[in-house]
């Protein structure tokens, strides 16, 4: 029977071109060796499988070559190699720390410090290299008596110590030490790495079932390594997407895909269903949600271009992810995401997990239907006033389509500018300042529209007249009443119901908004629960507000309730002492029976 070797260790990169994904430090080490600015100590420290050791026992091979490439390799011909690879090496050492810790195990080592190199007769230029792994394992007495000699070894010696807990070492040997820190390494250099091993090892790998194995080895490519064997002993020489996930027990992409096409179909029971199949088939609740949270992120860096290449995943899928971003508004994708991290965070203190999660897909299928960017341009998010708002009224509504169709007739008899630039920017104030979902056709119409020769020389009457009316509605501050301000409140209230939006339009109708003074309304909200909904759509009801009172000045102020606010345990005494100041008597009851309650 053929001897199997690990992946990990069959293709352990042997030069510093061949490390993975540490590109500026085998670099930097290179340009030392080249330069002959070599440290008397280094120090790497970083999190397992990101090629600590193995960057110290190429760089311990490299010092010792004496026929260096011109890319500062080693040339693994000259005897010094040979004898490095055949594990014979005599001029350089390597103690595992964990297993060798004590005061004896290092003043071992420091008696054979005083030995100079074998191959100094050959090479003048040969180094004694010590390679220390796990060093934060030594102990304190151990640490104290390597000191000295880490401080001013033999010009021959160098130390090369490996650590993945560098808090754990003395301050003192860190200041002896030049520190390289090893990044975990990204996904797509490890899918690089396994479809290299894939090719040379004839297994037929899918690229993004290599993606799924090196976002589950979390930026370790010896975990990479390890997952990939298992899978191949399980999957024999094809690997595919299905039988990593499989294998691996990981939540598939598509039902997340599945899930968020529910949700902005605000399809309940179908949201609920899918979550069942996924708990069904022995997913964890918890790790859902926090998947889920991540599909909502993957989703909304596929919104720009300059953020794609922060999505870790294979062609195929991130396809998916950019043709289901494009379904997505980013205000729908931002307070999904809000909800899913509160679900995350309740989790585990919960009584019924599902109960959370059932709840929170309940939470999103209701902000989805108003958030959802449509086929037309028109349902994306507008710019009003400095800040982005959602369209606030169905689009379907009748009064929304004899809107538009006014403002679309408005803007073809006005196509004449009045002052040049000066028209074409007013214009594009009033189509913000309208607050439908109409305006950017509107602002697109008028962009169509090129000055006219007269418009330079003297304006008419009616450009004049029109000028005047849209300049004056980002400046209006008319006075109104608190009749009108009810009014106001409650047509942006039924369209929180339109939308479907129970709970919201329940928070909103459960009080009446005050008119305090001229520029100053009030609106008073049992708990800060309640505070938390109207803040969140704050911006969407000023814009509402403002624009039905023709008023851009006022400002409203949410009051939680006093009895939400001074909410406390009372103990006996303290109810007795209030209901004796509400009836005198009581207090003639108490001593009339002679009752011991003292306050």
């Amino acid at each position: 029977m053929e001897n199997f070797v690990v992946s990990a260790r069959k293709y352990r990169p042997a030069m510093f071109n061949s490390v993975v994904g540490q590109t500026a430090i085998t670099s930097t080490l290179k340009n030392a060796i080249k330069s002959h600015h070599l440290a008397s100590a280094f120090l790497f420290c970083g999190p397992r499988g990101v090629g600590k050791t193995t960057c110290a026992r190429i760089l311990a091979k490299t010092i010792n070559c004496t026929n260096l490439t011109s890319e500062t390799e080693a040339c693994n011909q000259c005897e010094s190699c040979k004898s490095f690879n055949d594990g014979q090496a005599i001029d350089i050492m390597e103690l595992d720390a964990a297993s060798n810790n004590s005061v004896d195990d290092i003043r071992n080592l420091v008696d054979t410090v005083r030995i100079p190199p074998q191959m100094l007769e050959s090479n003048p230029n040969a180094k004694k290299v010590y390679v220390i792994d796990e060093v934060h394992m030594l102990s304190a007495s151990a640490f104290n008596a390597f000191l000295k000699t880490l401080e001013e070894p033999p010009s021959y010696a160098i130390f090369i110590l490996a650590t993945t807990e560098r808090h754990k070492i003395l301050p003192t040997i860190l200041s002896r030490c030049q520190i390289f820190n090893f990044n975990r390494i990204q996904v797509e250099d490890i899918a690089n790495h396994l479809a290299f091993i894939a090719k040379s090892e004839n297994v037929e790998a899918e690229p993004d079932a290599l993606h799924v194995i090196a976002q589950k080895a979390d930026g370790a490519l010896r975990d990479a390594c390890s997952i990939f064997d298992q899978v191949v002993s399980f999957a024999g020489n094809k690997l595919t997407y299905k039988a990593v996930i499989e294998n691996l027990n990981v939540l598939d992409y598509d039902y997340y895909f599945r899930m968020t096409d529910d949700l902005l179909a605000e399809n309940i029971p179908g949201s609920l269903l899918i979550f069942n199949e996924i708990l069904s088939n022995g997913f964890d609740g918890h790790n859902f949600i926090s998947g889920l949270a991540e599909h909502f992120r993957n989703l909304l860096v596929c919104k720009d271009p300059a953020t794609l290449v922060l999505l870790e995943t294979g062609q195929n899928i991130r396809e998916r992810y950019k043709s289901q971003s494009e379904k997505c508004a980013v205000p729908f994708l931002l307070r999904a995401l809000k909800v899913v991290n509160n679900a995350d965070i309740n989790y585990k203190s919960a009584r019924n997990p599902r109960l959370i999660v059932e709840f929170a897909l309940m939470q999103l299928t209701a902000i989805s239907g108003t958030l959802v960017a449509g086929e037309k341009k028109n349902d994306e998010p507008q710019l009003i006033f400095g800040t982005k708002a959602s369209p606030l009224i169905s689009q379907n509504s009748p009064a929304v389509e004899k809107k538009v169709s006014e403002e679309k007739s408005i803007a073809i008899e006005e196509k004449t500018p009045v002052k040049g630039e000066n028209s074409i920017q007013n214009e594009e104030l009033k189509i913000q300042n309208s607050g439908t979902a109409s305006a950017p056709v509107v602002k697109k119409t008028l962009l169509k529209s090129s000055p006219s020769i007269s418009s330079f020389t003297k304006p008419t009457e009616e450009a004049k007249k029109t000028t005047t009316n849209i300049s004056d509605i980002g400046q209006a501050a008319e006075d109104f009443s608190q009749e009108q301000l009810e009014k106001a409140w409650s047509g942006f209230s039924e369209t929180l119901k339109v939308q479907k939006r129970q709970m919201d339009y329940a928070t909103f109708t459960g009080n009446k908004p005050v008119l305090v003074a001229k520029d100053l309304v009030t609106f008073t909200v049992l708990n800060t629960m309640a505070e938390e909904r109207i803040n969140e759509d704050k911006t969407e009801l000023m814009t509402f507000l403002r624009k039905q009172l023709r008023n851009f000045v006022f400002k409203l102020e949410i009051i939680v309730s006093k009895e939400e606010g001074e909410s406390m345990i009372f103990t006996a005494q303290d109810r007795f002492k209030k209901l004796a100041e509400i009836n005198p008597d009581i207090q003639k009851l108490k001593q009339a029976f002679d009752l011991d309650v003292d306050y």
